[in-house]
């Protein structure tokens, strides 16, 4: 019997003035990912996922501290148990990437995982830290991640989560190979001018070496006053051949829904041996000092 998932991506522009309460901003975000949300459900998605840090704008782009007032605890905060009971009721599963606070002052970009009976699985917390001119000042808000790759076996299949940057690093989208995902997720922000060039090569190549779905998402639009450039969207799922199946546009709020042959995976690593022809042996120079 054929394997296939549903799978869905929200991407999507910042939903209240940058300058509003965090509270406000937070509130707003939720809500409007709440009715997309539903949207998913009415078209039966079974796997979905959002955009980095679904609740705020890319804050960012800017170094102030008024936006660590934005974390929340995981999985005890409100946001994942708001999601867990969302989760539940339409039988989805949902990876929800938000700002988390781990204790005072430590606090990490991260993906919760929940499954589709509103169990909290676990979650993914982002490796590569960027401190990139002009607007993506990360370590200012984020410690590096410190769980590895993990995966997450679903309802309907083993997912990973790699997170924006993290994109741009081929060893660990690898590693969440080996660690068996089917579908690796990879919520993101990113700009016009910057990284566009990049947006369907990198990931469309990590889906063909490591014979694996990939569901990349961007946000939408200009974040104002900071306007470090355009969110193009462009959000998309590719298969294990490298071929985009799926795909957003550039200037809107938009669901991707895409069906998921998992049983291309076989398929395609019965013809591309690559976990086979490893030579892990010789690659120790990639990690000396």
């Amino acid at each position: 019997m054929a394997r296939t998932v549903k799978c869905g991506l929200i991407q999507a522009t910042n939903a209240a003035p940058t300058d509003a309460p965090i509270e406000e901003i937070k509130r707003a975000n939720i809500e409007k990912h709440l009715s997309m949300i539903e949207e998913a459900a009415r078209q039966g998605v079974k796997i979905l996922c959002m955009q980095e840090v679904f609740t705020t704008p890319y804050f960012c782009a800017e170094q102030k501290p008024r936006w660590y007032e934005a974390v929340e605890k995981i999985p005890d905060g409100p946001t994942v148990r708001l999601m867990q009971d969302v989760a539940k009721e339409h039988s989805m599963v949902i990876i929800v990437p938000i700002y988390e606070e781990e204790i005072t002052g430590l606090y990490y970009n991260t993906a919760a995982v929940i499954d589709a009976d509103g169990r909290y699985l676990g979650k993914y917390r982002k490796n590569h830290i960027p401190q990139v001119n002009p607007g993506f000042w990360e370590k200012f808000y984020f410690t590096p991640g410190n769980l590895g790759y993990p995966t997450f076996k679903t309802a309907y299949a083993q997912i990973g989560v790699y997170i924006c940057y993290d994109r741009h690093f081929p060893e660990g989208a690898r590693i969440l190979g080996l660690n068996g995902a089917e579908i690796v997720f990879n919520p993101s922000a990113t700009v016009a001018g910057l990284s566009e060039y990049l947006w369907k090569l990198e990931q469309p190549a990590h889906a063909v070496a490591n014979g694996y779905f990939i569901g990349a998402i961007n946000r939408v639009g200009h974040e104002q006053p900071w306007d470090i450039g355009e969110f193009y969207g462009q959000s998309y799922f590719c298969d294990p051949r490298g071929q985009i199946v799926a795909e957003a546009p550039r200037d809107k709020d938009h669901l991707v829904v895409a069906d998921l042959d998992l049983d291309m995976i076989r398929q395609v690593r019965d013809t591309w041996q690559f976990y086979r022809d490893r030579r892990p042996n010789t690659y120790g120079p990639i990690c000396a000092d």
